[in-house]
């Protein structure tokens, strides 16, 4: 599982070969995340999150989604298309 981005205790990853929308799944603190990233003109927007991850948590992980989109579609892309 290739991490994408870390931050502040917040691991962004892929799991190569993955399938459907463009998503990175985030770690942080126990809980965890799946959030699709978007393409042009798409805001990201959460696919789910594990009850362990608290609502600030959650709300940072969807912020560094948007403030990093570009690096993690083509993230997306190198591993999963």
């Amino acid at each position: 599982m290739p991490t994408v981005h870390r931050e502040n205790g917040f691991i962004l990853f892929i799991y190569p070969g993955d399938h459907g929308q463009p998503h990175v799944h985030v770690l942080k603190a126990g809980g965890q995340a799946k959030i699709f990233i978007g393409v042009e003109g798409e805001s990201p927007t959460f696919d789910w999150v594990s009850d362990e991850m608290s609502d600030k948590d959650a709300r940072r992980a969807l912020e560094l989604v948007r403030e990093n989109k570009a690096k993690l579609l083509e993230g997306w892309r190198r591993y999963c298309e």
